[in-house]
């Protein structure tokens, strides 16, 4: 699993850090670990959905259509 390295500014507010700063390829490569993550909840939430169901190879499924 990747890790994004980040580097924020902090914008205080009464004395409280209230925001953060963050480059713009920090906060892109930020979204898209975010993303990735989501991903990957979802396809464990399928995988435990589906447990005990047939499963086929990629292969099997294109030789049944006759994708081959």
């Amino acid at each position: 699993m990747t890790t994004v390295d980040l580097h924020p500014s902090f914008l205080p507010t009464t004395g409280k850090r209230q925001y953060a700063l963050l480059p713009y390829e920090e906060f892109v490569a930020l979204k898209e670990w975010l993303e990735d993550m989501e991903d990957l909840h979802d396809l464990e939430l399928a995988i435990k959905e589906n447990e005990g169901q047939p499963s086929y190879t990629l292969e099997e499924v294109k030789l049944e259509l006759g994708l081959n």
